[in-house]
């Protein structure tokens, strides 16, 4: 392979940046088209073993050159803390087969149907390339699954619950979203020939490898959901961007938990007079001024409620320049749940998106568990996040605006966003504000459910678990007593914990680490510390891990 990354010292941290993100859009087409990177929207990800280790070999090799340089100011001193930070973590998840696992919402299998979603469709050279796309995607398939069964061998098969749910989601996407997807092009007639071919060997990529999953990786896939604590402390600090004490976080979520449940109490008793929580949630549950039906409603009051808060926070909570002030509300194509954003592109010619992913059978929707959701994806969470990193170029470079990622650093910001809108009046109707906390407690119990599994740390005694230590059964029963779901969603949500260590705890104690980084502030400015400023200073650092982020407004 070319060597593209500098190679003397007399270069900078913002030109090796640079230089990175080139390299590395290249090798991985997916993440360009999700970052809004042009060029590679006709290319496709290396999904072999020797993509995966061609991409880890480029951070090795670009850690290398980070450490021979010496940032010139303050701003190339985090961007190079950012991204030490963000390769060597990167490198020790590759290392353990963490950053190509299986499981049922985010996975190398997910991204080769997750990109169409973000694919221009307005021309006919837009289309090309998604025709281009679908007409590789059988031989991404295929390479996908060399890796997983190079995993096996080498020792590292996945868990066979997520075999077997991802088996049932490509069977899924295999009855209808691929030719769905071309059925909307407005094309000449080889074009649309092309489209319909492709489709048809995509969907069929999809069945095969459904197969496969169920009637061959099942069998050899492995029987224990926990990761263990070695692989879980790697995963962890991957997600966080921080190392933390893994019991010591657990025992702060069982105790967070009981902390928002006793508020939860006291919101619910002004909900029905006198009330329990349970009596709180029938009622409001009940009350057809908060209820919705129908996907396409739904994403409609979405909308609405996004476009009224940017109105509001806009100049007076947060500074949101007007270039971004446009946010889509949509409703994904699969049905598999779950709730996402998606970032604006580069030139912004593609806005910043809130997908909801419904699950099967949900029909209804209950609007007080929802409008925290929306300020969480949408502002001041993740678009005000996202979108604002995305035009700083005069602060960040653009491997920060638009390759740098920390979910602690980002979901912790989103889950702070939706209790910040509480203490600014946002949340002031009793039902809005039980959402809110209702969400919250769910957050917490990940913290516990996800250490407590992957740990195989034994069950807090006193309340109702019985003894021994945790499984999948424990943790549903827990997730059941203390969270407000519909079936449905809990089950996928347990199944994701159980796939994905260590990403789902990175929402509540990213939230924590912020807190204590804006009362770490107020403490060294006293008097001068103005919350808006802090806001805007944070969050034009970029995203980077949160040790690093605590580092830098230290310094500032």
């Amino acid at each position: 392979m070319t060597e593209t990354a500098p190679t003397t010292t007399t270069r900078t941290v913002t030109s090796l940046a640079e230089a990175y993100l080139e390299e590395y859009a290249a090798l991985d087409p997916y993440t360009a088209t999700y970052a809004g990177i042009p060029g590679h929207d006709n290319e496709t990800t290396d999904l072999s073993p020797e993509g995966f280790e061609a991409r880890a070999d480029l951070d090795r090799r670009t850690l290398t050159h980070l450490a021979g340089l010496r940032p010139v100011d303050e701003r190339e001193r985090v961007a190079r803390d950012a991204m030490v930070e963000r390769l060597t973590r990167g490198v020790a998840m590759h290392d353990l087969g963490l950053d190509r696992g299986l499981n049922v919402l985010e996975s190398p299998l997910h991204w080769t149907r997750l990109v169409f979603d973000l694919m221009p469709t307005e021309t006919e050279e837009h289309w090309a390339a998604v025709a281009a796309r679908l007409s590789a995607l059988p031989g991404a398939v295929d390479a996908y699954r060399r890796t997983l069964e190079a995993d096996a061998s080498a020792g590292r098969p996945p868990a066979r619950r997520q075999v077997l749910a991802v088996a049932e989601q490509a069977r899924r996407v295999a009855r209808g979203f691929f030719t769905d997807l071309v059925a909307t092009a407005t094309v000449g007639d080889v074009l649309r020939a092309d489209l319909g071919a492709a489709a048809e060997a995509a969907s069929h990529a999809y069945d095969d490898v459904a197969a496969y999953l169920a009637d061959d990786l099942a069998v050899r896939a492995r029987s224990r959901d926990a990761a263990g604590r070695e692989a879980y402390a790697v995963a962890s600090g991957y997600f966080l961007g921080a190392d933390v004490d893994l019991d010591e976080t657990y025992e702060w979520g069982l105790a967070e938990l009981d902390r928002i449940e006793a508020e939860m109490a006291e919101v619910a008793a002004t909900v029905v007079t006198g009330g329990s929580v349970d009596d709180a949630v029938a009622a409001l549950d009940e009350d057809p001024a908060r209820r919705i039906t129908g996907p396409d409603a739904f994403r409609g009051w979405m909308q609405e409620l996004s476009d009224r808060t940017v109105d509001a926070l806009a100049g007076v909570h947060f500074d949101i320049p007007a270039e971004i002030r446009r946010l889509e509300c949509r409703i994904a194509p699969t049905r598999d749940g779950g709730i996402y954003y998606t970032g604006p592109s580069e030139d912004l010619s593609r806005p910043g998106r809130m997908w909801w992913s419904v699950p099967e059978g949900v029909e209804s929707f209950s609007t007080w568990r929802e409008t925290t959701i929306v300020f969480h994806e949408g502002v001041p969470g993740h678009h005000l996040q996202v979108a604002n990193v995305v035009m700083r170029k005069d602060l960040l470079n653009r491997w920060q605006r638009l390759l740098c990622w920390v979910s602690g650093h980002g979901e912790g910001w989103a889950l702070y966003a939706e209790r910040l809108m509480a203490d600014l009046g946002y949340l002031d109707d009793p039902g809005d504000r039980l959402g809110m906390l209702d969400g919250q407690a769910l957050r917490a119990a990940r913290v516990v459910v996800d250490i407590g599994v992957h740990l195989e740390k034994p069950v807090p005694a006193g309340r109702g678990l019985g003894e021994g230590p945790w499984a999948p059964e424990t943790a549903y029963a827990f997730l059941r007593a203390h969270c407000r779901l519909p079936d449905e969603f809990l089950r996928f949500e347990l199944d994701r914990y159980l796939g994905w260590p260590g990403q789902a705890p990175s929402y509540k104690v990213g939230e924590r680490i912020w807190l204590q980084a804006r009362e770490d502030s107020r403490r060294r400015l006293g008097d001068a510390f103005d919350l808006r400023s802090f806001h805007t200073a944070a969050l034009n650092l970029g995203s980077l891990g949160l040790d690093p982020l605590r580092e830098a407004l230290a310094r500032l």
